[in-house]
C-alpha cells in the first residue's frame, strides 16, 4: 500500500513546499519582535514590529473585560 493515495496525501512530507517555514517550525520565535507587558509578566511575540503598539492596545482591551 505505499502508492495508496490517501495516505500520500495526508503525509506532511509530500506538502513540505506548499507550508510556510514560520508554520513548520512549530514554537520558534526565529523572525518575531517580542512585546513585553504587564511589567514583564506576559510576552508576546509577533511577526510585524509596526503592529506592536495595537498590540499592547488590544491586551489593555482584553484585560479590561
Amino acid at each position: 500500500m505505499k502508492n495508496d493515495v490517501l495516505s500520500n496525501r495526508m503525509n506532511l512530507a509530500n506538502h513540505r513546499l506548499s507550508i510556510p517555514h514560520s508554520k513548520l517550525m512549530t514554537g520558534s520565535i526565529a523572525d518575531k519582535y517580542p512585546v513585553i507587558l504587564d511589567g514583564g509578566k506576559t510576552i508576546i511575540f509577533i511577526a510585524d514590529k509596526s503592529m506592536e503598539a495595537e498590540t499592547r492596545y488590544r491586551y489593555e482591551l482584553r484585560k479590561q473585560l
